[in-house]
């Protein structure tokens, strides 16, 4: 269980008021190889498809879902 750090400050237009301090657990980098997509791809014919498929996603008409599609294309 985490111990909370609670001050208790003057607030404007307020008595006091209990201010709750950090809520985060101190954490550590993941593995090494989690972010390198190229280390799971067999091959040159895989990794260039991968590239294509996300370039389509990021640059193309279809790719743009919910709050990224733009109003007026770039």
């Amino acid at each position: 269980m985490v111990d909370y750090k609670i001050t208790t400050v003057c607030a404007p237009d307020r008595d006091a008021v209990k201010l709750l301090g950090a809520t985060f657990e101190s954490g550590k980098p993941g593995k090494t190889e989690e972010g390198r997509w190229r280390l799971r791809l067999k091959g040159r014919a895989e990794m260039l498809n991968y590239l294509i498929r996300n370039e389509r996603y990021l640059y193309g008409e279809e790719g743009a879902f919910g709050s990224e599609k733009r109003k007026n294309p770039a």
